[in-house]
């Protein structure tokens, strides 16, 4: 159970509402106006970094064990106007909005006033609109992709073992040794590796002025604490952050609380879409922990306690806010920290160990949307340790997520990587898979599948704008096979993603000359081995995604066309169009064919699942293999966050039977209604899809709970997953409702507060979510196990 101090935290972190500091937004102008031009990119970045820590209002909220906010307090969230330069109109839609608002004050207005002057034209957002071409703007703007550095950085990184092993005094004198070794004789980069390494350097320093500020305000504190319990609380605080981060943490609390300053710092130095990640958090504490246990220095509940409040610090930093089509594709205050538990160790035995059932312990007490958490089940996983984690997920939040470790490691293995890279790795953010501390694995958005549909059967038109996005491939009424149809929908494919990856290339590009990380550089490898930048190539492994959307809506479409009209002649192309433009009203027939006598992904229908594989391969050809600017090249993933819901509303009526504006289905799931035979027949589906070549998939089942009582239901669930993973699926996840609870809570709101729903690779608030998310999750199937 929870302590009454890890209690109190928990409420305040859940109480707090967010709000625009303008903190560090003003060093951020200080810094750029005092140094730009007079010293190097790499430094002026590491320097905002370096004056931020050094002159940010420190926080220690009262009972906690692990310090340190983003912000002045819980819930303060920055702005990042070098990357985005919000106007004072974007300010208000914050402060207004219904869901997902942040609070902002008329001094923070009067702020950034004073700000805009300086940033509207020096912000990566102007940058990369200025240097996008119009037909990658029009697909922009009418739902063909989306483009997450728009507003956010790139990120999705995680950390690995090092930071517990070395001090950031041990990084620094790395960083010397690499500079004091360049060889400007014969290498024609030295001088660029000497700047990208001075700023590592100073970011260093950043870092631990941060400790040591925190060290002496605890100091402070204890000084004037009349209460002796937590006098001496304060100054085991003091004690830890003189330590870490310059140094390598000693304890199970020291390697906590150096994990967390190097979470400030990443976060800090730039906005990563996703955020930092702890990764394998119970692979690197448990050796503290075992050491602490056995020499009776700490105890299972202590550990738990300080975990607990290491919790309550993730949910105290709500992500950024956004605006636009990005706040579309992604609307929540879930910033996507995805702590990994269980799967292998590095020489492949299991990984599952006493700090990953505590991970769990946690997690089903804390119940907070942040962080979110995941285990990595393995054929050795011990099955005491999956029914663990399934029967917090019968508990009907929505966390933790699984994982096939196998299937994921796997996946790296074929992108390239080592073997032991590959097992220390595992997933983040929603779903995707990494190599922990060595790979910027950088998605760069969404791309709508099922609009390049409709966009062929259109001759290159987009009926919802009326512009002509694509390519002109033929009268969609002329094609005389399935064939013709399904080449012109490659070709569509092809011009859409040779638009969107143009515009990565050049993204990258703007990215590695004008907005280095030199402190998230400084910890991942191989960047101060190489004496490059993470945003320029400096990681081992350099991958940018594209995540695709809609398999489901895609599929069912082109089955109904196929059935329908090639296969059967129940109605013509002709036909078909005019009851798209229609949105199928006075087309019942029509309607119904499509609906309820087509075949449909999800159902174990080979019919409608070798169309999927078709459609899923031709977008793996397209994309796999396309260069990026950092060594790496492009791979494609398969997730939707909040974006099915944005993308089915740029989209009409679908040979599905999807009707205009109707979201899509998300990630690999069926579509609405779609899968009437189970869910092993969607796991069979699903798995026909060929996992090991993506970076991941995401599946979504609702189930409902009377199915999973007692143990013969954790037997069943238990089951599913062990199924689905043997066929190489990579991910699925839980929501465990009934679809009364749900409609109430939409009805009244007020009465169900704290109702945590799963929507993508994320849990929510179900009164956090917009009415069209709501009412995708309601209609989405209640299966039966």
């Amino acid at each position: 159970m929870m302590s009454e101090r890890v209690k109190k935290l928990r409420k305040q972190s859940v109480e707090a509402v967010p709000y625009i500091s303008m903190e560090r937004a003003k060093i951020v102008d200080d810094v750029y106006k005092k140094y730009e031009g007079s010293v190097s990119i790499p430094v002026l970045r590491a320097l905002v970094l370096k004056e931020f820590m050094s002159k940010k209002k420190l926080c220690i909220n009262e009972g906690e064990l692990i310090v340190g906010e983003r912000g002045e307090a819980p819930a303060a969230t920055p702005t990042y106007p070098e990357l985005c330069c919000h106007t004072i109109e974007d300010f208000e839609i914050m402060n207004d909005r219904e869901k997902i608002s942040f609070k902002v004050d008329e001094e923070a207005k009067k702020m950034q006033e004073d700000i805009i002057p300086y940033w509207e034209k020096r912000s990566m957002r102007y940058h990369i609109l200025e240097n996008m071409t119009d037909e990658w703007k029009d697909c922009y703007l009418n739902g063909m992709f989306t483009e997450f550095q728009e507003q956010r950085g790139p990120g999705h990184t995680v950390a690995d073992g090092k930071i517990y092993k070395k001090g950031f005094l041990d990084f620094k004198k790395d960083i010397e040794t690499e500079i004091e070794n360049l060889d400007y004789n014969n290498d024609d980069s030295a001088l660029d590796k000497k700047m990208q390494l001075e700023g590592m350097s100073i970011a260093c320093d950043g870092i631990m002025i941060l400790g040591e500020r925190y060290a002496e305000l605890a100091k402070e504190m204890a000084r004037e604490e009349k209460d002796e319990k937590r006098k001496q609380e304060l100054l085991d605080i003091a004690e830890v952050c003189s330590h870490v981060p310059a140094n390598a943490p000693r304890t199970f609390r020291e390697a906590i609380q150096m994990y967390w300053f190097v979470h400030l710092c990443v976060i800090t130095e730039l906005n990563p879409w996703d955020s930092f990640n702890p990764g394998r958090l119970d692979q690197h504490l448990n050796p503290f922990y075992q050491k602490e246990t056995e020499e009776g220095s700490l105890d299972r509940e202590g550990a738990k306690e300080l975990l607990q409040c290491f919790w309550v610090k993730f949910n105290n930093q709500p992500a950024p806010p956004k605006v636009g089509i990005t706040l579309k594709e992604s609307a929540t205050y879930t910033d996507f920290a995805n702590i990994n538990s269980g799967g292998l160790k590095a020489d492949g035995s299991d990984g599952v160990n006493d700090v990953s059932y505590l991970v769990l312990d946690v997690i089903d007490e804390m119940r907070l949307l942040q962080p979110s958490s995941n285990v990595q089940i393995s054929k050795k996983t011990p099955q005491k340790f999956l029914k663990k984690a399934l029967n917090i997920v019968r508990k009907g939040w929505g966390q933790p997520s699984l994982f096939n470790s196998d299937a994921v490691i796997q996946e790296m293995l074929n992108a390239g990587k080592d073997i032991v890279d590959a097992r220390c790795g595992g997933t983040s953010g929603c779903i995707e898979t990494g190599a922990f501390g060595k790979e910027a694995f950088i998605l760069t958005g969404y791309f709508n599948i099922p609009k390049v549909l409709e966009i062929t059967l259109n001759n290159g038109l987009d009926p919802m704008s009326g512009k002509k996005l694509g390519i002109e491939t033929g009268d969609a009424s002329k094609f005389k096979n399935y064939e013709e149809l399904f080449e012109a929908f490659k070709k569509q494919m092809n011009h859409f993603i040779d638009i969107k990856v143009r515009g990565n290339r050049v993204i990258e590009k703007l990215y590695a000359e004008k907005m280095p990380v030199p402190f998230l550089s400084t910890i991942i490898d191989d960047c101060i081995k190489e004496g490059k930048d993470y945003n320029a190539g400096g990681a081992r492994y350099n991958v940018t995604y594209i995540q695709g959307v809609g398999i489901g809506n895609i599929t069912d479409s082109l089955a109904a066309i196929k059935y329908h009209i090639f296969d059967k002649n129940n109605f013509t192309m002709d036909e078909l169009l005019t009851a798209m433009k229609d949105d199928f009203n006075d087309h019942e027939m029509i309607l119904n064919l499509v609906k309820n006598k087509a075949p449909k992904y999800g159902n174990d229908d080979d019919y409608a699942d070798e169309i999927m594989k078709d459609v899923f391969k031709t977008y793996y050809d397209t994309v796999t293999g396309r260069p990026n600017i950092k060594g790496g090249e492009h791979r494609i993933n398969m997730l939707p966050t909040t974006c099915h819901i944005y993308f089915g509303s740029v989209i009409g009526a679908l040979p599905s039977g999807k009707r205009a504006k109707e979201a899509l289905a998300d990630g690999i799931s069926p579509s609405k209604g779609a899968d009437i035979n189970g869910p092993t027949s969607v796991i069979k589906s699903a798995s026909k899809m060929d996992h090991l070549i993506t970076g991941g998939t995401l599946l979504n089942q609702k189930v409902t709970p009377s199915m999973i009582e007692g143990e013969e239901g954790l037997d069943k669930l238990s089951n599913l997953v062990r199924a689905y993973f043997k066929l190489d699926g990579h991910h699925i996840q839980f929501n465990v409702f009934n679809r009364q609870t749900l409609l109430n809570a939409q009805k009244n709101p007020e009465d169900y507060k704290n109702l945590i729903v799963r929507v993508a690779g994320y849990s929510d608030y179900f009164s956090n979510l917009n009415k069209d998310l709501q009412d995708e999750i309601i209609a989405r199937t209640e299966q039966v196990i």
